[in-house]
């Protein structure tokens, strides 16, 4: 048997990180992963902007007035991988590659998921990670971070 095989939790960060390949945000690709208790795929998603606006009509500015920045029009990659479930997420776990934000935690808490596994928190000391970890904290949500994983990809010859 071989003895270097990904773990599941490098396997479903995998999908995350894949899953955030296919963000077009210039600054930040987020992605993520939902499973089950059985360690099957039921959601997946990354930070883009809603079915029917185009990428290219809608702005991805960081700074500068609200309305002509990426943030009130962005779905976050936790809140895609909700929508985009296919069955009940009661008792499963998140696979994202960033910490969520308040926003996100509030769908994350309401939606069942009671873990969440991440790589970055690297907006650890912000209003809204606070307010998410004190959420998440509330409501017994465990989260836990991930050391950062290298995929080398061999395949049979």
């Amino acid at each position: 048997m071989r003895e270097n095989y990904l773990s599941w939790d490098e396997y479903f960060m995998g999908i995350a990180l894949l899953s955030a390949m296919r963000s077009k945000d210039p600054q930040t690709q987020v992605g993520a992963c939902i499973v089950n208790e059985e360690h099957r795929i039921v959601g997946i998603g990354y930070n883009g902007f809603p079915h029917g606006c185009k990428d290219e009509e809608f702005p991805w500015e960081r700074e500068g007035e609200f309305i002509n920045t990426k943030y009130p029009y962005v779905v976050h990659a936790e809140q895609n991988a909700i929508l985009n479930s296919t069955t009940s997420l009661k008792h499963c776990r998140l696979y994202v590659s960033l910490f969520p934000c308040h926003e996100c935690a509030k769908y994350i808490i309401q939606s069942g998921i009671n873990e969440i596994v991440y790589m970055s928190d690297k907006y650890a000391h912000t209003d809204s990670t606070l307010a998410s970890k004190r959420m998440l904290d509330a409501a017994g949500v465990k989260y836990r971070q991930m050391a950062e994983i290298s995929l080398n990809v061999n395949t049979a010859k």
